[in-house]
């Protein structure tokens, strides 16, 4: 479908089922990732039994996530004969399912934001008429689905090795007659809750623990892909207003479309870029603050947990651990490089709006493109909380923190 739309985009197809593809093509992914966990935007139209369906998908998301979060925790905190090393060893899971239910909850508060974002979109594809200009985000659109598959490979393969690696194990349980061997969950079950050492109940909380994964890791991919995605379609945007800036005074002279006209689209793309930006920030900045500081904490422990699997020789775990550590060192740094980009992109438009030969231009003319400077002033960027902006900057300080967390975790442990 790529090849057809770029060198063969007009003939024999309508012109509104071009525009679906191309619309199709960029947002296709992230609709599969959103609908797994049931956070797709749902129509207007929609039936009493189908709202009523989606609303309790919803709940079995959170229950799912909650039904191994809240075992785990009571585990750590409770459990008087579990040891300091299995307590440290748990907190890692616990805190990931916590970051995925306020992740899963942010974007459920920013549903209608995620629709605008959609339909922004398809209106994109729609009044971009130029077959360069559609390369130009066809190429960006090609990116973004990269990087949201790549990641939904990389997270899913991770979690679920480790989950396939733990269940495998065996572990001795002390009892009143002795120590027995028993399997092992991947993550732990307060006994008190259910004995789950035992079938059937060792294979019912498994099957939990296993789908409660896959919910938590689509929430993980879904953020990571929605901005991935939306960044860079404005990225894609940003070029194409940039190509008209340099053809926007060579080109005065041309019949058809006057000066005053063409500089009334360059401001309104560029007004509908700046409105693209600032609703992905509003949906993104909480989750990114949230993913900032946790992936910091994965980080540290991930790789203390490295440390004594390799000391301990357990090369299963080891291969498991790594792969999750990879998996968070990915995700973390698609959230750093796609600020950085969109910042980057971003300064590109007034500097190539001052390139032009504005000198050239009557005046007024003239000092609309000085407002496009001035305006372009105004940094685009995606923050954590409104606190941090998201730049590769950014990902070594994290880097940075995580290793410094784990040199304090290993002298403490060691001491």
């Amino acid at each position: 479908m790529e090849n057809e739309l770029t060198n063969n985009p007009s003939v024999s197809v309508p012109k509104h089922l071009i525009e679906y593809k191309y619309n199709e093509y960029s947002i296709q992914i992230i609709r599969w990732i959103l609908k797994a966990i049931n956070a797709w935007p749902r129509p207007a139209d929609i039936s009493i039994v189908e709202k009523i369906h989606s609303d309790f998908a919803r709940f079995m998301c959170y229950f799912l996530i909650i039904a191994v979060m809240v075992p785990n925790g009571l585990s750590m905190f409770l459990d008087k004969q579990l040891p300091y090393a299995d307590k440290l060893q748990n907190f890692g899971p616990f805190t990931f399912w916590a970051i995925a239910i306020v992740n899963y909850s942010c974007l459920l508060i920013h549903i209608d934001d995620i629709r605008d974002c959609v339909e922004h979109v398809k209106v994109d594809w729609r009044i971009i008429k130029g077959l360069e200009d559609r390369k130009v985000m066809l190429k960006t659109a090609r990116l973004g689905r990269f990087f949201a598959g790549f990641c939904a490979v990389f997270m899913h393969c991770g979690v679920f090795s480790y989950n396939i690696v733990q269940g495998t194990l065996k572990t001795a349980l002390q009892m009143e007659n002795g120590s027995v061997t028993v399997r092992t969950l991947p993550y732990p079950f307060y006994h008190k809750i259910l004995n789950a050492y035992y079938s059937p109940a060792y294979e019912c909380v498994f099957f939990m623990q296993f789908l409660s994964s896959f919910i938590v890791n689509s929430v993980t991919v879904a953020t990571c892909s929605l901005a991935a995605v939306f960044v860079m379609h404005a990225c894609g945007q940003i070029k194409i207003m940039i190509s008209w800036l340099e053809n926007f005074i060579d080109n005065r002279n041309e019949e058809g479309t006057s000066m005053r006209q063409k500089y009334a689209i360059i401001v309104n793309h560029h007004l509908r870029i700046i409105s693209f930006v600032s609703r992905i920030e509003k949906i993104m900045n909480i989750i990114c603050l949230v993913e900032l500081l946790g992936c910091t904490m994965h980080i540290c422990c991930l790789g203390y947990y490295c440390m004594m699997d390799y000391f301990s020789g357990d090369k299963r775990s080891i291969l498991s651990h790594g792969m999750v550590l990879c998996s968070i060192t990915f995700n973390i740094f698609i959230f750093c490089y796609i600020g950085e980009i969109l910042s980057e992109q971003g300064e590109q438009i007034g500097k190539s709006a001052y390139m032009t030969n504005w000198h050239l231009l009557p005046g007024k003319s003239a000092q609309g493109i000085i407002l496009i400077i001035l305006r372009s002033n105004t940094v685009l960027k995606i923050t954590a909380g409104k606190i941090v902006q998201l730049s590769f900057a950014t990902f070594g300080d994290v880097i940075k923190s995580a290793l410094a967390y784990l040199n304090m975790l290993r002298t403490i442990l060691v001491l």
